[in-house]
């Protein structure tokens, strides 16, 4: 999902009809990381997104998960 949430064109206007809100949050962040990244910020997107997985590790591990794909997407780019 986080691949599909990253995706260009996604339309957030449906979130409500398909998510939950902390969903949605989570969306718009991995959302947000990844055009960081493109922007030339892929290390900044990195701090971020481990800062993330260390906070959710114990007490949201699908949502950990989630910020880690990314990460290593991510740092295959520095």
């Amino acid at each position: 999902m986080a691949r599909e949430l990253a995706g260009a064109g996604f339309d957030y206007s449906t979130l409500d009809q398909i998510v939950s809100p902390q969903e949605q949050i989570i969306g718009l962040l991995l959302d947000g990381l990844q055009k960081l990244a493109e922007a030339g910020e892929t290390d900044a997107a990195c701090h971020i997104a481990g800062t993330a997985c260390a906070i959710l590790r114990r007490a949201s591990p699908r949502d950990e998960r989630r910020f880690s794909a990314l990460l290593q997407r991510l740092v295959r780019r520095l």
